[in-house]
């Protein structure tokens, strides 16, 4: 069991987390025709933005209750209100998220009244769902403000009714968390497809942030993933598959609400986990693994004879949010590596299982101070560990949010065996590169050596002696 040690100081250099508001509004932007309204000042909002256009590289709707310096001491419930009227008017969306932020927490405000508030002004906009979600960016991470976000979706949209379990015996639905990526969910639900189930999505940003071009030049709302009716089956589902400890509040509501049983994994990296997986859907379906699947098996474990040299008590790194830091953790130590350092933005119970001596609650300041402590060969986390990589002379394997040095970053599958396997690739990959960096033998070159065929030149004079 891991040591979680505490944060050592009173501010953060480099730091690490990415604001639970912007985790909210993720989780949101996987709702078909869905938009998230910030509620804070427009620079909050935009402070996203930016983050994800810079990782997604695609044009992100998100919108703002815009608090000001009057708003923000005199109350900003009208800016609620009159934000939510304007949305439904003008752009009649499936769905409104409304997250908080750090001004509007501090500031006192209560959205679950504000949407009431809303809801008794304006019955003409009762068809359009509003989530509302507490996420102050002063507490906990990305990973955190998804889950709660998730969390919201299953309280406001999911019937209380456990009467229904079943009805749709191919459905399982996929309740995932922050860590995974749009490659990642595209694998998985081929793969669920593959054993003739229908797998319903949870948020789906495979679907809607992948990266595709549409007709419109322009849409002020999300363009695919999870409609919203079929977050409302999700109680007629045969089972539930749950991927991400941080989602456990999520899953734990919706067994309550809808009966439906539930299988979960702390992640679907690396052999074990996806074995695990496979014999599921296997058993869920009443079908055989298909050929497919077996071969992708039988890569993976090829790469692990290929690779096993390379990762062989190689010393690594991680920094990343608690649920991508345990799955990129066990993944490597599965195959022999080292995790000398890990460090994470905020608390979270699945950090005691990292499979490391001590967790460090912190930022990437202290994940370069372990890394050169514990000579680490290899650096695991987001695009802003680029520079601590850099002054420790080791690569980077980009994981995680955000990715904005990084073209495609977005779209690449770690989970499953294929995921794994170039996983393992790439990790063996820049080792190889900067093989010789450290602890190598510097080469011997002989104070006595003949002349070069032609070069027509004396050679030095040996010290104490004569020449040759």
């Amino acid at each position: 069991m891991a040591e979680v040690r505490k944060r050592s100081k009173a501010l953060s250099v480099n730091p690490l987390k990415t604001s639970s508001t912007t985790g909210a509004a993720l989780a949101f932007l996987g709702i078909d025709r869905a938009i998230p309204m910030l509620h804070g000042s427009q620079g909050c909002t935009a402070f996203a933005k930016v983050f994800f256009v810079r990782h997604f590289r695609e044009p992100i709707p998100l919108q703002t209750t815009a608090m000001d310096q009057a708003s923000t001491v005199l109350g900003a419930d009208d800016n609620v209100v009159e934000g939510l009227e304007t949305l439904c008017r003008k752009q009649g969306p499936a769905m409104i998220g409304l997250p908080t932020t750090g001004l509007s927490e501090t500031q006192g405000a209560d959205v679950r009244r504000n949407v009431r508030e809303f809801r008794a002004r304006h019955p003409e906009h009762d068809h359009i769902a509003v989530v509302p979600v507490d996420t102050p960016d002063y507490v906990g991470c990305l990973e955190s403000g998804f889950a709660l976000a998730v969390k919201s979706i299953v309280d406001v949209l999911v019937p209380d009714d456990r009467s229904r379990v079943g009805r749709r015996p191919k459905q399982v639905n996929l309740l995932v968390n922050a860590s995974l990526t749009p490659g990642d969910l595209e694998h998985l639900r081929d793969l669920v497809e593959l054993f003739g189930l229908r797998p319903v999505v949870l948020p789906d940003i495979g679907d809607s942030l992948d990266g595709h071009l549409i007709a419109d030049d322009f849409t002020p709302l999300t363009f695919g993933g999870t409609p919203v009716p079929e977050i409302a089956s999700l109680n007629e589902a045969a089972h539930t598959i749950v991927v991400g400890r941080s989602l456990a509040a999520a899953a734990d509501l919706l067994a309550e609400r809808s009966g439906v049983p539930d299988s979960r994994f702390d992640h679907l990296m690396g052999l074990a986990a996806n074995d695990r997986l496979v014999r599921l859907l296997a058993e869920l379906s009443g079908r055989p693994v298909p050929p497919r699947v077996e071969r992708w098996r039988a890569q993976l474990q090829d790469a692990m004879v290929d690779c096993h040299f390379m990762l062989g008590f190689a010393r690594i790194g991680i920094a990343a949010d608690p649920d991508l830091l345990l799955a990129m953790s066990e993944f490597v130590t599965a195959f022999g590596a080292e995790v000398v350092a890990a460090v994470a933005p905020d608390r979270a119970a699945s950090l005691t299982d990292v499979p490391t001596g001590a967790v460090q609650i912190g930022d990437l300041e202290a994940l370069e101070t372990l890394s050169r402590a514990a000579r680490a060969q290899l650096i695991i986390s987001n695009s802003h560990a680029a520079d601590s990589a850099a002054r420790l002379g080791v690569p980077l394997l980009r994981a995680g949010f955000p990715q904005y040095d990084l073209v495609g970053g977005y779209a690449r599958q770690w989970i499953g065996y294929r995921g794994g396997r170039q996983a393992l690739f790439d990790l063996s990959n820049l080792l190889l590169a900067h093989h010789g960096h450290q602890d190598a033998i510097a080469p011997y070159h002989a104070v006595l050596r003949a002349p070069a065929p032609g070069a027509g030149t004396c050679p030095p004079s040996v010290p104490g002696g004569g020449s040759h």
